[in-house]
């Protein structure tokens, strides 16, 4: 399928990274395995697994889905009590198979692995320094460079080697860091990605095991019980002598991405402390009360619409319709579709159910409009079914600068809302109207305090050092800030 025509793909802000790490479990890569099925939808590009043994650690990974690379022959080959996994979509670095992750080598420390969630914004600065003292990289991604401060640290504990290495890290990272017999996890000081600790009890031999994962809908597949998150700028160590928990960094203002809660997260999972599901019915509450519309039904884009548009028909009163069925079972295809075919891609996708819409003034909500090229072939879509009028309202404010924090976002010359007014890009859509929500609403919605959240995507104020932007742009300039 051309590029132009796999839009439902392509205009979305990607999920990043999922990381899983679990401890004191007898069948840790089987448990890994599951954990990172539930992680699925945070990348689809590649996965890994390192395990250990309490003496070595192996590694396998692939190119591809979870499922399709962990096939009961090779978990065989991962034995051992402890391991950590990873999903990855590629935020730095090409997608290749040199950059999958968990990264392992063996060095002066003894055998080591290491996945990331985030975005070492100075990890090209880290690099040249590296490089120049003698260090050789075999990949582009970020995370090598956390391999390589820890092996040339003069530190004789592992703990104390990486605790030296995340001194010298800038932007986000969400880590999990598997040694010979240590499980060690951290996030960056202002906690821009979610990783989450949890328990589980073994059957029969009285014994915890200790898990960690981006998210906790990885918990509920193995039935471990969430306890709380990995404080940002805070290292946990779990190993041998029980867990250890301290802060290697001093407190900075915390950042968590907005865009967790917006639609990175599962809905059934807990993040930052707060339930996703719940959040987002309440954006599309606030959206209704802040873009009301005088129509008939409200109608989500599935799947990430759901949970908003159920709010937002609950505050209206309009009355709720899954009038957009998605097909889940087509991935790409290499038919080429002629010109008459009007909106290929989103035709495999999605369907309209026209019963529902015929006639009617409709209320389409979504999470958010990246580049526009979607919106505008789903109004369509629903226009052809029927739809009298068709009204866009958006349950996140616009979105207009990229994010340099583990998101893999588009230039800034693609980003819509960017470069264009509200009206601009209502009539690009071609909706009778369009509405967002609020900086102010989404920042009531997803935070009591209203704080502690990053909002550099809809503000352009990022919260690390300019010079750390600055210098991230002089190696990517076609980032297009």
């Amino acid at each position: 399928m051309h590029e132009e025509d796999d839009d439902l793909l392509f205009d979305k802000l990607h999920e990043e990274c999922g990381v899983f790490a679990i401890y004191g479990h007898p069948e840790a890569s089987n448990v890994t395995y599951l954990g990172l099925y539930a992680l699925q939808h945070r990348g689809q590009e590649s996965a890994g697994i390192a395990a250990g043994n309490g003496r070595s650690v192996n590694c396998r990974k692939d190119m591809g889905h979870v499922a399709d690379i962990f096939k009961p022959e090779v978990l065989a080959s991962l034995p051992g009590h402890m391991a950590i996994g990873h999903t990855r979509y590629s935020t730095t670095g090409d997608s290749k198979m040199l950059n999958a992750q968990p990264f392992s080598v063996a060095c002066n420390k003894g055998p080591i692995a290491v996945a990331h969630n985030g975005n070492i914004t100075n990890a090209a600065e880290l690099r040249r320094e590296l490089e120049a003292d003698g260090s050789i990289f075999q990949a582009t991604s970020d995370t090598e460079v956390i391999l390589h401060l820890v092996a040339r640290s003069r530190e004789r504990t592992m703990a104390g080697a990486l605790r030296e290495a995340l001194l010298q890290l800038e932007g986000a990272f969400s880590l999990v860091f598997l040694a010979a017999d240590q499980i060690i996890v951290a996030r960056d000081p202002h906690g821009f990605r979610p990783l989450a600790m949890g328990q589980m009890e073994l059957a029969g031999e009285h014994r915890t095991g200790y898990v960690f994962a981006s998210e906790t809908c990885a918990f509920d597949l193995i039935d471990a019980v969430y306890q709380n998150d990995v404080e940002p700028g805070e290292m946990v160590t779990v190993g041998p002598k029980g867990v250890t928990r301290e802060r290697y960094a001093p407190k900075r203002p915390l950042a968590h991405c907005a865009f967790e809660h917006v639609y990175f997260s599962r809905p059934d999972s807990i993040v930052f402390g707060r339930p996703v599901q719940q959040t987002r019915e309440w954006m599309g509450r606030l959206l209704a009360r802040e873009q009301p519309c005088d129509a008939e039904v409200v109608v989500p884009v599935p799947d990430s619409g759901v949970a908003a548009a159920l709010g937002y028909a609950s505050e209206s009163g309009i009355p709720f319709r899954q009038a957009l069925i998605r097909n889940h079972y087509v991935g790409r295809t290499f038919i080429e579709p002629s010109q008459a075919i009007r909106d290929f891609g989103v035709k495999l996708k999605l369907n309209p159910v026209r019963h529902l819409l015929e006639g009617k003034r409709v209320v389409l909500v979504d999470d958010s409009i990246v580049r526009g090229t979607t919106s505008r072939k789903i109004v369509r879509m629903v226009r052809h079914a029927g739809a009298k009028e068709v009204h866009m309202r958006i349950s996140c404010p616009p979105t207009i600068s990229p994010c340099f924090y583990g998101v893999d976002t588009p230039t800034k010359q693609h980003l819509i809302a960017a470069n264009s007014t509200i009206e601009e890009i209502r009539k690009f859509i071609e909706a009778d109207s369009i509405g967002y929500l609020s900086l102010g609403g989404l920042s009531r919605a997803i935070s009591d305090e209203n704080r502690d959240f990053c909002y550099a995507c809809y503000t352009g104020d990022y919260p690390t050092e300019l010079v750390q932007i600055e210098a991230l742009m002089r190696e990517k300039p076609d980032l297009g800030y």
